[in-house]
């Protein structure tokens, strides 16, 4: 039975996480779609409940991906979900080894004035080329097999897991259109996650402060587009930057699509 094609991913209804989201549904440039039930994307894990477990069991979750770097990780453990093997590798490697700061510290010192529109379009240029990550994410889509359904997660489930989504569904053969909506749904389903922010940040920086670091907090339209402009300054097509990073070529593709499409 084919799925009715979407433009934006499902979000899930559970209660300890934020912005767990079915990839499913979503419309192939050849008519297929995205299978339901495969591809998860998500923020932090650690708070799921054991309503939520019990919900996410009939998925059969078999990897677990987490982009986060070792101190967001170590402060916030992804649980065991079912039978599912938990990965972990860095997408920002430069913050592995770093001393963790929470949010708390991050406001308290000042930091947070770093969180700037222009770190953020960095971060997104810096993201898709060169990143063991996404290395190991997509060697892991290539034996989906054996490795799906998966949930690949950050700590929002927005910009390290945005590139992650991008990069799949452009796998998968989903327009970058397509890809743009969905990676922007997320400034509708992270509400209740920034709202919890801002107010813990209320307490340690003014009113103006506040208003500023929300609007930084949006995602846009230029971030993903740089993440896709750094591919193609680099490899000049997605197809080549599939074969060459990640030994991904047609035969590979074609398979991939076929077990994720329907």
């Amino acid at each position: 039975m084919t799925t009715q094609h979407v433009t934006r991913s499902t979000l899930l209804p559970l209660q300890g996480a934020f912005n767990f989201r079915d990839m499913g549904g979503l419309r192939a440039a050849d008519g297929r779609t995205v299978k339901p039930g495969l591809l998860f994307r998500a923020a932090e894990l650690t708070g799921l409940t054991e309503e939520d477990h019990l919900y996410l069991k009939p998925i059969g979750m078999r990897t677990v991906f987490d982009y986060r770097n070792r101190g967001e990780a170590e402060e916030k453990p992804d649980p065991a979900i079912g039978e599912a093997v938990n990965v972990r590798v860095p997408a920002n490697e430069a913050a592995e080894h770093a001393p963790h700061v929470t949010m708390e510290q991050m406001l308290a010192s000042g930091h947070h004035k770093a969180f700037t529109e222009d770190m953020l379009e960095k971060l997104y240029v810096q993201l898709p080329v060169g990143n063991a990550s996404y290395k190991k994410l997509m060697a892991l889509l290539s034996e989906p097999e054996t490795n799906l359904p998966l949930v690949h997660h950050c700590a929002g489930g927005r910009d390290r897991t945005g590139v992650g989504s991008m990069l799949i569904l452009m796998t998968l053969g989903v327009p970058y259109e397509t890809i743009l909506e969905d990676y922007l749904y997320s400034n509708d389903t992270l509400q209740g996650f920034n709202r919890s922010m801002f107010e813990a940040a209320s307490k340690y920086v003014s009113a103006e402060e506040l208003q500023a670091l929300g609007e930084a907090m949006l995602l846009r339209e230029r971030y993903l587009k740089a993440s896709l402009r750094s591919i193609e300054q680099a490899y000049g097509t997605f197809e080549r930057y599939l074969a060459e990073e990640f030994g991904i070529d047609e035969s590979v593709r074609a398979r991939i699509q076929a077990y994720c499409l329907e």
